[in-house]
C-alpha cells in the first residue's frame, strides 16, 4: 500500500483494506462493524481498486465515486494499492484501557468506564468516539461507541453500552468486569460541539444516543458557556430514561438549561411529558429559534426531529446528527 504519495506498507492479499490499515496502525473511522452502512472508511483509492463494488454503489455519491473514493471495509486487497488518508486520521491514537467502572444503568445498558493504563491522555471534542478493539477468532474487529465523560477528564473516558442480541462488540463489552483490559483508537467523528457559535445549542437524544449528548452537556456546564441549552431526552419507559435524576438537578441548578425529558410509553406515575420527542420539541421549541442542534439516536427519530427543526428555521448546515 502506498499511502499519501509518501509511505509504503506490506498489505495481506484477500483481507480488506480497512483491516489492513488498522492492522498497520492506521486508524480509519468505523462505525458498522465492516457492514459497509456507515460510511464513515471511504477513502480515495488512486490506483489499484477496480471496480466500484455493488456493496459501495448506495454509500457512495456520483461526485465520491469521480473522485475515486471507496469504502475501505469493503475493498479487498488483491493489488498493489495507492491511496491518500487526511491529516486528521493520521494523528488517530491507539490507547490500552483499563475498565474502572461497569455499571448497569437500565435492563440493557451499561456505563463503562476506561482508564488509560498508560501516561498517555486522549485529546477529544465533546460529542466525539472511539473504536473498541473487539477480539475475534485470529482475528479483531472494532466497534464504534461515543464517549459520554467531560472531555476535561483526559486519563479516563466513559462509555455508554447497550447489549444487542447476539452482538459481538456489546457482547464482549458487558462480559468485562473491573480491572480487565482492552484496547481502543480515537478521537473520531465530526459530530461534536462547535464552539465558534454564540447560538443555542439544540440537544436530541433518544436512548442509548444520550453518551454524546451528554458530553455536550457536560462540557457546557464545564465551561460555563453563555449559550442557552435545550435538552430534549426520549425514551420509551421511566426504567430506559437513565441519568433523568442528573439532568432534572442541573435544570434545577442551571438558568441556561432547558430540559424536556419525554416518554412514548408511559408509566402510570409519570408526570413528565408524553409521546414522541419531535412532538414535544415542535410544542416547546418557539419559532424564530436561532439555534445548531446535535441528533443522536434511531434513524426514525433523527428524521423527524431534522424536519420540525427545519420548520423552526434552524437550516441544515446547522444540524449535525449521528444515527445509530
Amino acid at each position: 500500500l502506498t499511502i499519501n504519495n509518501d509511505k509504503e506498507v506490506q498489505a495481506r492479499g484477500g483481507t480488506t483494506l480497512l483491516r489492513n490499515l488498522f492492522e498497520s496502525k492506521y486508524f480509519i473511522p468505523s462505525a458498522c462493524g465492516g457492514k459497509g452502512t456507515c460510511g464513515y472508511c471511504k477513502l480515495i483509492v488512486t490506483e489499484g481498486g477496480g471496480s466500484i463494488l455493488p456493496t459501495e454503489e448506495l454509500m457512495l455519491s456520483s461526485a465520491e465515486k469521480k473522485q475515486g473514493y471507496r469504502l475501505t471495509c469493503q475493498l479487498k486487497v488483491k493489488n498493489n494499492l495507492k491511496l491518500h488518508i487526511p491529516e486528521e486520521y493520521l494523528n488517530i491514537q491507539e490507547y490500552e484501557g483499563k475498565i474502572v467502572i461497569s455499571d448497569p444503568v437500565t435492563s440493557d445498558i451499561r456505563r463503562v468506564g476506561i482508564a488509560l493504563s498508560t501516561e498517555d491522555e486522549i485529546t477529544y471534542k465533546p460529542g466525539q468516539y472511539v473504536q473498541i478493539k473487539i477480539p475475534g477468532s485470529g482475528e479483531s474487529d472494532y466497534r464504534a461507541y461515543s464517549m459520554s465523560s467531560c472531555p476535561d477528564e483526559k486519563k479516563q473516558i466513559e462509555i455508554n453500552v447497550k447489549l444487542i442480541p447476539d452482538g459481538v462488540g456489546s457482547g464482549y463489552i458487558h462480559s468485562l468486569s473491573v480491572g480487565d483490559k482492552l484496547d481502543f483508537s480515537g478521537p473520531y467523528g465530526d459530530f461534536y460541539l462547535r464552539e465558534d457559535s454564540h447560538r443555542d445549542i439544540i440537544c436530541v437524544a433518544g436512548g442509548v444516543g444520550l453518551a454524546p449528548i451528554k458530553s455536550i452537556l457536560l462540557h457546557w456546564q464545564r465551561h460555563n458557556l453563555n449559550r442557552t441549552l435545550w435538552l430534549f431526552y426520549g425514551a420509551r419507559s421511566t426504567e430506559d430514561l437513565y441519568d433523568h435524576e442528573i439532568f432534572a438537578e442541573l435544570d434545577e441548578r442551571e438558568a441556561g438549561l432547558k430540559y424536556f425529558p419525554a416518554l412514548s410509553e408511559p408509566d402510570e406515575d409519570w408526570t413528565g411529558k408524553s409521546g414522541f420527542i419531535h412532538s414535544v420539541m415542535d410544542k416547546a421549541l418557539p419559532g424564530d429559534v436561532n439555534g445548531e442542534a446535535y441528533l443522536c439516536g434511531p434513524p426514525i427519530m433523527i428524521d423527524a426531529v431534522t424536519e420540525v427543526l427545519v420548520s423552526k428555521g434552524v437550516s441544515d448546515e446547522r444540524i449535525w446528527y449521528d444515527k445509530f
